[in-house]
């Protein structure tokens, strides 16, 4: 049956049931009858269907194989519910290529977090959980150049996909067991980090009761990014202000943006919240873009070597491990090859 495919073709184009069959030529109550499996389309319609909602005749075919728990934001308040289903949509659908390619080349990573005490009483407690998450990584306390590969390493699911345009990050769990966060692609490199470490806050900091979630959230995003031990030996102990020109540079070192740097100098007392204040002021017309070179996106590329690897091993053909991806693949032979372009 293909309903539940349809459906989710259908609300990851962002298209009604009415828009979806003024396209194909039927009407909508026959989408809505497909949708619940009440009818089943006929090959012409079917064919339609594919080209229509950009998918393979395959996709609509094959079981639905994924659970998915409710999604956490970060997002605007003003998202409204039709592109938050836009969104969920389009994660679902790359979800299920996602768990397809694992399948056929072997285990996958397992997140894991034992060794850290999760409980938190308080936000300056969310510190320690990020200490001892990098602790049990071996991370240690240089900078993370590459916050997407390094999660991705750990058995977090991560997807870079188009959607809603107040869409930032969204974190939940695929069949109870499988953590993913999808980033909305195109987002300034430091904004997408600092999404993407608050996220992981969500799947790892456990909260008491009178704790802030987000907040809490928001204080492991930068511990994480940033350890006290850091941040001491990069600013001092005790600082009046800071310059705009230090802030840029330890936003490129980092990848931590200039105002979630004078953020984590005023949690860690190293800055007062009047000094914080001024230098807001002073970042205040930057609105969308901070002052300096724009850092650039991490693109996930797990899945693009999950593709790669079933081709080269001769597990699938090209054109499968290509509708897998989601996208040509590269000439598997040349070195020179760029990754540019990725997608999931």
């Amino acid at each position: 049956m293909i309903g539940e495919r349809l459906k989710t073709a259908r609300r990851a184009s962002g298209l009604s049931q009415r828009g979806l069959a003024e396209a194909v030529g039927v009407s909508a109550m026959a989408i809505s009858k497909y949708e619940r499996d009440e009818m089943m389309p006929g090959s012409s319609v079917l064919g339609k269907l594919s080209v229509a909602l950009e998918q393979r005749l395959d996709f609509f075919l094959r079981p639905a194989q994924i659970t998915v728990s409710p999604p956490a934001y970060r997002r605007r308040a003003s998202m409204k519910k039709r592109e938050e289903a836009v969104v969920r949509a389009q994660v679902e659908e790359w979800m299920d290529r996602y768990l397809a390619l694992e399948d056929l080349v072997g285990p996958a990573p397992v997140f894991a977090v034992e060794g850290v005490e999760r409980s938190i009483g308080s936000l300056e407690e969310a510190e320690r959980v990020a200490d001892e998450l990098r602790e049990v990584w071996q991370l240690g306390l240089d900078p993370i150049e590459d916050l997407v590969d390094v999660l991705e390493a750990r058995g977090i699911r991560i997807g870079a996909i188009g959607g809603a345009a107040r869409f930032v990050a969204l974190t939940f769990w695929i069949n109870d067991v499988v953590p993913v966060v999808a980033l909305k692609r195109g987002v300034p490199g430091d904004r997408a980090r600092f999404s993407l470490a608050h996220e992981l806050g969500h799947l790892v900091v456990r909260p008491e009761a009178g704790v802030d979630e987000e907040e809490a959230a928001n204080r492991f995003a930068g511990a994480f990014l940033v350890p006290r031990s850091a941040a001491v030996l990069e600013l001092g102990k005790k600082r009046h202000s800071l310059s705009l020109w230090e802030l840029s540079v330890l936003k490129g070192r980092y990848g931590l943006s200039m105002k979630a740097w004078v953020h984590r100098a005023a949690d860690l007392n190293i800055i007062s919240h009047a000094a914080a204040r001024g230098l807001y002021m002073q970042l205040a017309p930057y609105k969308t873009e901070e002052p300096g070179e724009r850092l650039p996106f991490e693109e996930p590329q797990r899945l693009l070597r999950l593709a790669m690897r079933a081709l080269t091993e001769g597990i699938v053909s090209r054109e499968r491990a290509e509708q897998l991806y989601g996208a040509p693949l590269p000439d598997p032979n040349d070195v020179l090859s760029s990754a540019a372009g990725v997608r999931c």
